[in-house]
């Protein structure tokens, strides 16, 4: 159990980082919607259910990281520079629906988190999507977006109010257009979409994106195919494919060039930037304690030894997230 006094720390603590990075030329004008009003539009579009307000449904596993040479000389944060360490993961599906099924529309894009347990306590958070980019550039017009989700129903008239945002969105149109359905959580390639920044021990620094490449391959399914898998395909697949082997992700850095847009995750960085390897993931088992699940929380903003956001969504994340945590307990 995560006390109220540990989310009030959490939220205060990440509202401080808000205000510090305002001075980061890197970083855009703060939003004009707050971490409560993003929770709130939230359950606008999915419903208030006492749990995550999205990607709710999921499914915990633990392994492990092992850092990879390269990440060395990159960046100073100490779990790039040791030895293997445990990890918490979740995988889930995205919308904010507990019995969501595993083959709906909106279980796209699904969701890749985990927590490096660091030996000195200073666990290093991580979230990633099985998209490339994000469906808007701003909190701001993720909020737009949910509220337009929330006002549409079956027999709203048209143009509905999805309708009329996407006509003006034509990014976030096509983002809808180019979801993609795994066959397995382990067969899907994961984007860090919010950039971050890097300062290696030399004090040289990078804007980086993160990328995990499943060793598995990739998969993805005809629209045929995932609609005649089961409402938990995804779930079960999982659980039978780790009591068979280990689920092992490569963890890449790309490095952005001199013109990438740094605080825009609609923006995919071309693939031809260069990556360098930060370590492996490896998770060998499920961990299925509802407490843990209910208590577990990322906060991916969050600044260390050589990490700091880059991306202002990161940062509101941060401080959004707390608030969801402590509305499911």
């Amino acid at each position: 159990m995560i006390s109220q006094h540990r989310l009030s720390h959490l939220f205060f603590g990440s509202a401080l980082l808000a205000t510090t990075l305002l001075g980061d030329p890197a970083v855009a004008q703060p939003a004009k919607e707050t971490p409560l009003s993003m929770v709130n539009a939230l359950h606008t579009a999915f419903g208030e259910h006492h749990a995550r307000a999205v990607h709710t449904k999921g499914l915990i596993l633990e392994g492990s990281f092992t850092p990879a040479a390269e990440a060395k000389g990159l960046v100073k944060m100490p779990v790039f520079h040791g030895a293997t360490l445990p990890v918490i993961a979740r995988f889930s599906v995205f919308a904010g629906v507990p019995t969501l099924p595993d083959n709906d529309d909106g279980a796209a894009p699904s969701g890749f988190a985990f927590k490096v347990k660091a030996a000195d306590g200073d666990d290093f958070d991580v979230e990633a999507n099985q998209h490339k980019d994000f469906i808007v550039r701003t909190f701001d017009e993720f909020a737009l977006f949910l509220r337009a989700v929330g006002a549409t129903k079956a027999d709203t008239p048209h143009p509905n109010p999805v309708e009329q945002f996407l006509a003006s969105h034509p990014h976030a149109k096509d983002f809808l257009g180019s979801l993609t359905y795994p066959a397995s959580y382990a067969q899907a390639k994961y984007f860090g979409v919010n950039a971050v920044k890097f300062t290696n021990n030399g004090g040289k620094s990078a804007y980086v994106r993160y990328l995990f490449v499943p060793r598995a391959g990739e998969n993805y399914l005809s629209p045929e195919d995932r609609k005649a898998r089961s409402g938990n395909y995804l779930h079960d697949e999982i659980r039978a494919r780790i009591a068979r082997e280990p689920v092992i992700f490569d963890w890449y850095a790309q490095i952005a060039a001199k013109d990438d847009a740094i605080d825009d995750p609609a923006t995919a960085w071309p693939d031809t930037r260069k990556r360098v390897k930060l370590g492996t993931i490896t998770l060998n088992r499920v961990n299925d304690d509802a407490e843990v699940d209910r208590t577990l929380l990322f906060l991916p903003g969050q600044v260390h030894a050589g990490v700091a956001p880059a991306d202002p969504m990161l940062v509101m994340r941060n401080t959004a997230y707390p608030i969801s945590l402590g509305q499911r307990q």
